[in-house]
């Protein structure tokens, strides 16, 4: 599964739309909720990232995704 996290680059200041930034992670597990704990777990523990929200992309968004020439798997 394929998650697309939504977040600010540090958690000192409040959030701006403006500042947000994305990154894609593969993580592997049983259901999208799972999913999203791992996600949220792994980005809090390897980063300093304020996390705002975490989608998982279906196929067609993770086509667009592609398409768009933004879409690069982030490792932590």
């Amino acid at each position: 599964m394929i998650y697309k996290v939504f977040y600010q680059e540090t958690k000192e200041r409040n959030p701006r739309r403006e500042q947000t930034k994305a990154l894609y992670l593969e993580i592997d597990a049983a259901n999208e909720l799972e999913g999203r704990i791992k996600t949220r777990k792994l980005v809090e523990e390897k980063t300093p990232y304020n996390v705002e929200f975490i989608e998982l992309l279906s196929d067609k968004h993770l086509a667009y995704e592609k398409e768009t020439g933004v879409f690069k798997l982030t490792e932590l």
